[in-house]
């Protein structure tokens, strides 16, 4: 599964710097957790979940982005924020579902604005 996360993420990136994105940090850990990648697009910091699987069988990747996973980004986000003195600068929250079936071409499908800030 770590491969397969890790080649999604890379996927992912990819995907990312081909729209015009500037990715900043990739895999960031801090005490509250963890986030697959961090990117620039234009002025706006993006904080980006990648969801990875090899069959649409069970759920489409973005869908196991739920409100407690939404929670946890949020606080990395915000721990994220702090610890590089951040002002002033618009974030937003994406997802970007990779969809690994067989051999065909990965189906990545970026989902700008996925979700708001969840503080509770």
């Amino acid at each position: 599964m770590i491969l397969l996360g890790s080649r999604g993420e890379r996927i992912a990136a990819r995907a990312l710097r081909q729209a015009g994105y500037r990715i900043v940090t990739r895999n960031y850990k801090c005490f509250a957790g963890e986030i697959d990648l961090i990117a620039l697009d234009d002025d706006t910091l993006v904080f980006v979940e990648v969801k990875t699987r090899s069959s649409a069988d069970a759920a489409f990747p973005e869908a196991n982005v739920n409100h407690r996973k939404q929670r946890q980004i949020t606080r990395v986000a915000r721990a994220y924020v702090a610890a590089k003195q951040i002002d002033e600068r618009p974030l937003r929250f994406d997802v970007v579902s990779v969809l690994l079936e067989g051999r065909s071409k990965p189906a990545v499908e970026h989902f700008v604005n996925a979700f708001e800030p969840v503080f509770r």
